[in-house]
């Protein structure tokens, strides 16, 4: 583990801040437009907020640890964190993904170059390595607005694999069943086949 002096890596040691209240506050973002995808019968879309919102928690944990040697610190920061609240899902869904893209396209990269400036490699590596993780979340998140935006979360134009994410049922079709047939859970549950889980 690489050794933090506030003399020598200030900027990266408000970076690593920054980032954890930044993973954290996205992390909570997903868990409300979760519940609001559970609301609304979307059990496909509250899987990959909640989903995507565990993975948020971790990459919070990681940037929090390297602070280990400022244990008992305050450490000031100043940011600017986004007011994402709508009640359309595709809007969240989009929200989302915009966010996401920043952090892979702007943030991180800037962070990592920070560190490596200061001569933590470690840091560096892992502000890079997390921004390819937030490209996979809003690519992911991109895929399910289109879905919804072209009604065809549930419908696909040509014979699909949908898999209940309540028991695992996979049924072959044009269109999610409105019940899973095995386990009589409602449309909101299924995925298509053969994509990432989200999960």
């Amino acid at each position: 583990m690489e050794i933090l002096n506030r003399s020598k890596h200030g900027k990266t040691i408000e970076n690593l801040m920054r980032a954890f209240a930044g993973e954290s506050q996205a992390r909570n973002r997903y868990e409300m437009a979760a519940a609001q995808a559970k609301k609304e019968g979307l059990q496909v879309i509250q899987a990959v907020f909640q989903f995507t919102a565990n993975q948020e928690k971790e990459h919070a944990e990681v940037f929090y640890k390297y602070l280990t040697d400022l244990a008992g610190e305050t450490i000031q920061i100043d940011g600017s964190y986004p007011v994402d609240i709508s009640g359309d899902i595709s809007q969240l869904l989009k929200y989302a993904r915009h966010n996401e893209y920043e952090e892979h396209d702007e943030v991180y990269r800037a962070f990592g170059e920070q560190a490596r400036q200061d001569g933590l490699v470690r840091i560096a590596d892992t502000f890079s390595r997390i921004a390819e993780i937030e490209k996979t979340h809003g690519d992911r998140f991109g895929r399910f607005a289109e879905y919804m935006d072209q009604n065809q979360l549930f419908a696909a134009p040509v014979q699909t694999g949908w898999m209940c994410l309540n028991c695992g049922y996979v049924f072959t079709g044009k269109e999610a069943p409105k019940k899973c047939p095995a386990c009589e859970h409602g449309q909101g549950y299924f995925l298509r086949w053969g994509m990432e889980s989200p999960i």
